[in-house]
């Protein structure tokens, strides 16, 4: 997988992250660069690692379904990305955080990178490599949630759950990308 489409899909499963690191950004008693760096560094190792994680899971499977792979790939991104899509229109906004803790900040990160692994299953599937798109994915995520809880209280009044609509759609844009590898068009 080449580093832009790794990239895209960084963006992509960023969003979660971008929505949580902008209501961290809300919180007027955290220091903002600090908050900033831990905040991105966690979500960006957990991304990364979570990828690599449904990578290692997807790959085992890879010789039994070698065949669907590319239709696995596509129903995992579509479905990940429908599902932000719903959580962007629900119009639900993530918690702020009264205190930068680490309990809370190692769930927000397993919680936001849940999709990250259902990506690595995907490349998994694929039979694709997994070090640098992990990596892309993870620094991608780094800046966005850095950028998340930079721009915090100025952008969440103005994108609200748009971060998760707009990731859903890449992910979606990419399944399909996928698809027409494979297709005869």
């Amino acid at each position: 997988m080449d580093l832009l489409t790794s990239s895209l899909i960084g963006i992509g499963l960023s969003m979660d992250c971008f929505a949580v690191a902008l209501a961290i950004g809300t919180s007027e008693r955290l220091p903002l660069v600090r908050s900033a760096l831990v905040i991105a560094a966690s979500f960006g190792i957990f991304q990364a690692g979570m990828t690599i994680a449904g990578w290692i899971a997807g790959a085992s499977l890879y010789t039994e379904i070698s065949s669907y792979g590319s239709w696995i790939a596509f129903l995992l991104l579509a479905g990940i990305g429908i599902k932000m899509i719903y959580d962007g229109i629900r119009e639900e906004h993530e918690p702020t955080l009264s205190g930068l803790h680490a309990i809370p900040v190692i769930l927000l990160s397993l919680a936001t990178s849940i999709d990250a692994f259902a990506a690595g299953v995907s490349f998994g599937v694929l039979g694709s490599t997994v070090l640098m798109p992990a990596l892309a994915i993870g620094l991608v995520c780094f800046v966005v949630s850095c950028a998340g809880v930079f721009c915090g209280m100025r952008l969440e009044k103005l994108l609200g759950n748009r971060t998760e609509i707009f990731g859903g759609v890449i992910l979606i844009l990419i399944g399909i990308q996928i698809l027409t590898d494979i297709l005869p068009l």
